[in-house]
């Protein structure tokens, strides 16, 4: 990486938040066939104290899910308090919504993708205890949308963030001016070093279990109730799976400018809280079949 690039905050700050690079004719077709310029404003970053907020709201939420994940009971006042809940759900939106401008002690660029795996996983662990079917069904619509717009929101903040990494790591500059870039090849919208994105199969998946859930909720008929619950579960099995590989994948190939063991601390802590919930579900299934060898004898 150019030592010109480390010494100018300036320029950093402009490659990572440029939300419109432009695409300009070149002068010289061999050495610089692609030639770009950012053509866009960062209005500049919140003052500290929101991303001090930001970060013990998200602290709260984690803790909340451990806390919950731990005593596997989950009573619907704790439901409430998870992330996937109808009081931090729209928080989690509010913040990702923002997330552009909170960029100093806990830039959104950076934590992102750990918010929304954060949710992810809220809406894998819990499921509604409401018995009301229109309330179910309207709970669970909410956190569908609750998801896919976590999802869109988050690709605003990071997408950028990943086409300025990609045109600064992979492209020289050309002097004409700070933004200025020669590239060999074209600049992609989230460029091709990472490829992680908040609308994904992951979301996908999680909405086609929620889905899933209300038409097991409102399935009348026994039969049908029990070839829904296997879907569910198979769809589910899938979402686990991804989830699992994304947090993995950014742990590994997330912007070198983040510190490695940063970022494995990071994901690594929502790998744990997959990690207690895995084992708490074995060990109540191991209980499980050892009552009823107890009351079989």
């Amino acid at each position: 990486m150019n030592t010109e690039w480390e010494m100018d905050l300036d320029r950093k700050q402009t490659f990572f938040k440029c939300t419109k690079w432009q695409f300009e004719d070149t002068l010289d077709p061999i050495n610089c066939p692609f030639h770009y310029f950012c053509d866009s404003n960062y209005a500049g970053d919140y003052p500290e104290f929101i991303d001090v907020l930001v970060f013990f709201f998200v602290t709260f939420s984690y803790l909340t899910t451990l806390l919950a994940v731990l005593k596997k009971v989950l009573s619907r006042t704790r439901r409430v308090l998870t992330p996937s809940g109808p009081l931090s759900l729209p928080l989690i939106l509010l913040i990702l919504a923002k997330g552009q401008r909170i960029n100093t002690l806990f830039p959104i660029s950076i934590f992102g993708p750990a918010i929304l795996q954060l949710v992810q996983l809220s809406v894998l662990i819990f499921e509604n205890n409401i018995e009301k079917e229109a309330s179910f069904v309207f709970f669970e619509a909410s956190t569908i949308s609750g998801i896919l717009h976590a999802s869109l929101y988050l690709d605003a903040v990071i997408l950028p963030y990943y086409t300025g990494y990609d045109a600064l790591v992979t492209s020289t500059f050309s002097g004409v001016c700070k933004s200025c870039i020669c590239r060999k090849e074209a600049l992609t919208v989230g460029g091709k070093i990472v490829a992680y994105r908040g609308w994904s199969s992951t979301s996908f998946l999680l909405v086609g279990v929620l889905c899933l859930r209300i038409i097991c909720k409102l399935c009348r008929e026994e039969a049908k109730r029990k070839k829904v619950f296997v879907v569910k579960n198979v769809v589910e099995g899938f979402a686990w799976v991804v989830l699992v590989r994304d947090c993995v994948y950014l742990a590994v190939m997330s912007p070198v400018e983040e510190p490695v063991l940063f970022r494995v601390y990071v994901f690594g802590s929502v790998l744990v809280l997959m990690c207690v919930h895995v084992i708490s579900q074995v060990c109540c299934l191991v209980s499980r079949r050892q009552s009823k060898k107890t009351t079989n004898t």
